[in-house]
């Protein structure tokens, strides 16, 4: 397994939060926790969005970055998930992370300080160094797109 030092800053309405944590040896993900006060916390409607606080910063390295990523217990329980998945940090992004929160299910969702409401996966990035050119080269699969490959295929003669 191997590891990249990433630095983490709490900002003051977060200092009394965990850091962000994998939840078992195994996760891919670290769980980013809702810096929302403890004395407001966000109601989101069904069929309503919000952007919820994380209270921490962080300084990825080079060349990486981070995923937002909905927790798959919030959206099978409440379909609950994160609008922009994966939403995306950048490396030299160094505000605070926040995660915006879409509730596709029927009733509202509240969203307490401290709750569990998103994963964080550090991964790395490649920067492409484009090439223009009038072919591209054939391939089986040429143009086909959407469902093209396998199951739920579109009929083309209707």
């Amino acid at each position: 397994m191997s590891r990249v030092e990433v630095k983490v800053m709490r900002l003051p309405h977060g200092k009394d939060l965990p850091l962000p944590s994998y939840q078992t040896a195994g996760s891919a993900g670290l769980d980013l926790y809702a810096a929302v006060p403890a004395d407001a916390p966000v109601t989101i409607p069904p069929g309503g969005r919000a952007m919820i606080p994380t209270g921490i910063a962080i300084a990825l390295p080079d060349m990486t970055e981070g995923q937002v990523r909905p927790r798959s217990g919030l959206a099978a329980r409440h379909a609950l998930t994160v609008l922009n998945t994966p939403g995306t940090v950048d490396a030299d992004y160094r505000g605070e992370i926040h995660v915006i929160l879409v509730n596709f299910g029927s009733e509202s969702f509240v969203v307490a300080r401290g709750s569990r409401i998103a994963q964080l996966v550090i991964a790395p990035t490649l920067h492409a160094q484009l090439s223009e050119t009038e072919n591209l080269q054939e391939t089986t699969r040429g143009t086909g797109g959407f469902g093209s490959t396998g199951e739920g295929m579109i009929d083309k003669n209707g």
